[in-house]
């Protein structure tokens, strides 16, 4: 009889097992963006097809793109933390004053151009310095915009007389302080509503990543583009970042959430800034030349020397909160140069 309950209960414990080993995890995933975008299919549809290939089927995704699951960009941090979602890809600016830390990125002429030379500074500069502003949540990834640059409806920008008076759309508090301190009036609002704005002459360009122009049809209501001088850093740049609740993550099996980990981190990192440059370039190639107007590196010069209150404010209003705004400005820019002497 002993050994029958025994049979008994390691077949049931078997059994048990291979109800686990078979159960489907579904993960609600959301973001701002369109289907269509080249971020939704060219990065998040893989990354989740990967993390179905290797568990087998056992672990998918439910993609929830243009703020299907409720809400607005600026509640998608929440939204994961609260469990609404599972995962989300925002930029955490979008969140005035959650991410305080991670903020130094984003100041005038700190970042250089192109992901595969900007993402490798956001992740070390996270790791070393900005984790505690992500507690309660499990960061998959942290990545830039590329650098952005002013793309404009009816004036070329090429200097700080161009740019008195305009009105352009800035991403994030940064760039509008930047924006603001070179004469313009900054204007906020999400993506989706930029190209409205621009067609009805409500805003007069914005300053943006040329990676997603074409995404929501900057490029059909812009005639000019600046570029900036060979080598110099970028205007100004959003942290965008992948966010994971945690109780979710540990709910799963020791199995899944390894799938997980060796998909996060430099893994997506790598995944995201190759696609990113590519469609920086792919913007950039198909954009008629005669669009696109250079800014002097004189002129360059004295709109960096314009905006660096910028930062130093930045500083002054974080060290007030108790954060050491100095050493995270100069480890910014620390990890900027040696990634600059790498390249």
């Amino acid at each position: 009889m002993k050994r029958l309950k025994l049979a008994a209960l390691v077949a049931a414990i078997g059994c048990a097992s291979s109800l686990q080993a078979a159960e489907t995890y579904t993960l609600k995933f959301g973001h701002f963006l369109p289907s269509t975008s080249y971020q939704h299919t060219q990065m998040f549809e893989p990354w989740c097809a990967k993390l179905k290939d290797e568990s087998a089927g056992r672990l998918q995704c439910q993609i929830y793109p243009s703020m299907q699951l409720g809400g607005t960009p600026a509640k998608l941090a929440d939204m994961v933390r609260n469990g609404v979602a599972d995962i989300v890809w925002t930029a955490p600016s979008y969140s005035p004053g959650k991410f305080p830390r991670i903020e130094v990125l984003e100041q005038p002429f700190l970042m250089p151009y192109g992901s595969r030379n900007s993402d490798p500074i956001i992740w070390n500069f996270y790791q070393q310095y900005a984790k505690d502003d992500f507690k309660g949540y499990k960061v998959l990834s942290m990545h830039g915009d590329g650098g952005m640059g002013f793309h404009t409806r009816s004036k070329a920008v090429t200097s700080l007389d161009d740019l008195k008076g305009m009105k352009l759309r800035a991403s994030n508090r940064a760039s509008s302080l930047l924006v603001e301190s070179l004469g313009a009036a900054p204007v906020s609002m999400p993506p989706p509503q930029m190209t409205e704005s621009l067609s009805k002459g409500v805003i007069d360009g914005v300053l943006f990543t040329w990676s997603t122009i074409r995404d929501v049809k900057i490029d059909e209501v812009t005639r000019y583009h600046s570029a900036s001088p060979e080598g110099a850093p970028a205007l100004s740049n959003t942290v965008l970042t992948m966010l994971m609740n945690p109780k979710k993550f540990d709910s799963l099996p020791k199995d899944l959430q390894e799938i997980i980990e060796r998909n996060s981190g430099d893994a997506l990192n790598d995944l995201i800034s190759g696609v990113w440059d590519q469609q920086m370039d792919a913007s950039i190639k198909a954009t008629p030349a005669e669009q696109i107007v250079p800014i002097s590196a004189d002129n360059y010069a004295a709109m960096q020397k314009a905006a660096e209150p910028v930062a130093q404010n930045w500083v002054k209003e974080v060290s007030a909160k108790g954060i050491d705004g100095a050493a995270l400005l100069q480890g910014a820019r620390d990890l900027a140069t040696a990634q600059a002497q790498n390249r």
